[in-house]
């Protein structure tokens, strides 16, 4: 199959070292739990093979020709990340009241230890991490206007569009579980009521920039 492997690398390996919404989602995810972290990180993969998909079956194409397709495409995946930011803000919101009602009890006490991940955090991590890549109109650029540029006329472009497609959501597979294991150290640090407030506005407010640039862009 002829097709510039190099240079494709290269242009996904810096696509993934550039934070987006899905580095959000896994991060904050894998804080929680190193396995919704893993599970936040298939789902985004899922994500891309769903554009993949759309690209080699030629649905890309008609959603970047018609404005009003692509744009229902960027305005729902920024309502989405300002939904997940508001979300966190509203966590940050109700940790600060029970660490207010702590002090006036009994005290703070020690940290919370992590607790194991539940059936429905790993399902709504994988959902989150599914829904801001399918939502996200940059992934669908990607799969129509960037991967082409390596595609050679010389074999089936739907099947060099199919294995570079796969080698970069394994590529990511990869990544994304070598950042859970990084993140997954961070989670007894942030067990402490204050350190978790601000991430959780850390991340919140990151999710509401991210979602209306996505929706200005």
């Amino acid at each position: 199959m002829s097709v510039n492997l190099t240079g494709f690398l290269v242009v996904v390996l810096v696509a993934y070292l550039v934070p987006g919404p899905d580095f959000v989602v896994v991060v904050r995810s894998a804080a929680e739990h190193p396995s919704q972290g893993r599970w936040a990180a298939l789902g985004a993969q899922t994500g891309l093979c769903v554009h993949m998909l759309a690209a080699a079956l030629g649905l890309s194409v008609v959603a970047a020709r018609s404005p009003v397709v692509y744009e229902a495409i960027q305005l729902g995946g920024a309502a989405y990340l300002v939904h997940l930011g508001v979300r966190a803000l509203v966590t940050a919101r109700r940790s600060a009241r029970r660490r207010r009602d702590a002090a006036a009890g009994a005290g703070d006490g020690p940290p919370a230890s992590p607790g194991g991940p539940s059936g429905r955090g790993r399902r709504g991590a994988f959902t989150q991490g599914l829904l801001t890549n399918v939502l996200n109109p940059k992934a669908a650029l990607f799969f129509l206007s960037v991967l082409p540029q390596f595609v050679h006329g010389g074999g089936s472009a739907t099947g060099q569009i199919f294995f570079l497609g796969i080698l970069d959501v394994v590529i990511g597979v990869v990544y994304w579980f070598a950042l859970v294991g990084v993140a997954a150290r961070l989670r007894r640090l942030l067990a402490r009521p204050a350190v978790r407030r601000r991430w959780e506005l850390a991340t919140g407010w990151s999710f509401i920039a991210i979602g209306l640039t996505v929706a200005a862009a």
